[in-house]
């Protein structure tokens, strides 16, 4: 897949966006004669989105950057049922008020990438058309161009039934779903792309399908690859969990250090797709050996957590972490807190339960081999005893620091009840 003309395209091509195209001469005319609607879906599954959505993110701000028009669709609608692609298990049923909040959550997120502003980008959520369907007459106008020997070759379904994992009839109902949701972004804003991860390759072909079939709409279907980095991992996992985009759920320091922690096989990948560096810079970026490719890795740090929480946060988390590894003075502020009330401590808690309640172990088990390793540290002094009790008269500053390793920091506040 070579030659677009296209900004949009070709931007998306040179930094390594493109997986599959349904029809990539048919696309770039379209982008080359007029201003294209676009859309990606986002399910109500969390009060925010992490940085495994942040691909299809960057897609629809390059998007809007090349003077096209983005929707972020929100599965108010798609949510009550399930995507079962990418999962061996079904997920677990939301309330509304769950959604609900979830999608506030979601807006907070891509609010900071895209311009909502009038005539800009669209957030839409698709209970809007959904929960007013009516079962039987939806089933006869829609099911009927939909075949399940066609569905159960996609490989989110193919997968699920090969490791012989219950696929409910709920979650099978999915890709009716998204489909009959392109077909209405179609109508609604004739929008004609729909852009998504691989793992929603099958979906958005249904879409363009059915889409041809009931009213013979040329629609057209864009993925990005799922990411690993270059140690196998997958994208956006850590330790602790997810990497939040908002900075209720992940403080912009840590997202910061997130970035910085980058594997040196990927950061001239991740500084192409995670950021809006010139590809010039980048490739100098790239070509850094040794030593010197700490500095793109702060780079990469600086202009993504730019992106995502803005220059000020980005600077704030910068500075705190040249004072923390560098001894170059700057702004601790940034480093996330974690408070305990003064009675929770009583008259100590063993250290192995403060570095698990802090994040900076999944368990106690892991906190003690942490401490047999020497990696653990309290106001930067090595731990020695893993049978150690954080007292009080510890908290002379009405705080500690708590460290795992030399890049991952929590300061411990006590509270007065």
């Amino acid at each position: 897949m070579a030659g677009f003309r296209s900004d949009f395209l070709r931007i998306l091509e040179e930094r390594g966006f493109i997986y599959q195209c349904t029809d990539p001469e048919g696309l770039d005319q379209l982008f080359q004669s007029q201003r294209v609607v676009a859309y990606v879906g986002y399910d109500c599954t969390a009060d925010s989105l992490h940085v495994g959505n942040l691909l299809t993110i960057m897609m629809l701000r390059w998007l809007q950057r090349t003077g096209h028009r983005p929707i972020a669709l929100v599965g108010g609608g798609t949510t009550k049922v399930g995507d079962p692609s990418g999962k061996d298990e079904s997920r677990r049923l939301l309330s509304d008020e769950e959604i609900a909040r979830n999608k506030q959550g979601i807006l907070r997120s891509l609010s900071k990438f895209l311009d909502f502003s009038e005539g800009g980008a669209l957030l839409v959520d698709n209970a809007a058309w959904l929960d007013e369907l009516r079962y039987i007459p939806f089933l006869r106008e829609y099911g009927r161009h939909l075949t399940l020997n066609r569905m159960l070759t996609f490989e989110s379904v193919r997968q699920r039934l090969e490791r012989e994992q219950p696929l409910t009839f709920l979650e099978f109902n999915y890709m009716v779903m998204q489909a009959y949701d392109f077909l209405e972004l179609a109508r609604r804003y004739d929008c004609r792309l729909q852009m998504g991860g691989s793992d929603q390759w099958g979906n958005i072909v249904c879409g363009i399908e059915l889409a041809h079939k009931k009213e013979r709409r040329r629609l057209f279907g864009l993925t990005c690859p799922l990411l690993t980095t270059a140690s196998g991992a997958k994208m956006g996992k850590t330790a602790r969990g997810a990497v939040w985009l908002n900075a209720d759920k992940l403080s912009p320091f840590d997202y910061w250090q997130f970035w910085r922690n980058t594997e040196d096989a990927d950061v001239g990948r991740f500084l192409r797709l995670f950021t809006e560096l010139p590809m010039d810079e980048i490739a100098r970026l790239e070509r850094l050996r040794g030593a010197e490719i700490n500095e793109a890795k702060k780079v990469l740090a600086f202009e993504a957590t730019r992106l995502a929480h803005g220059e000020d946060e980005a600077r704030r988390a910068a500075e705190a972490a040249r004072a923390l590894f560098e001894g170059g003075g700057g702004d601790v502020a940034a480093v996330p807190v974690v408070e305990i009330r003064r009675s929770e401590l009583g008259d100590g808690l063993p250290v192995v339960e403060l570095f698990t309640r802090a994040g900076l172990t999944r368990s106690n088990g892991e906190a003690r081999r942490l401490i047999r390793g020497g990696g653990a540290r309290l106001d930067d002094l090595r731990i020695e005893d893993e049978r150690m009790v954080v007292t009080p008269e510890l908290f002379q500053r009405g705080e500690i620091k708590l460290s795992a390793g030399r890049k991952r920091h929590v300061r411990i506040r006590l509270r007065e009840d």
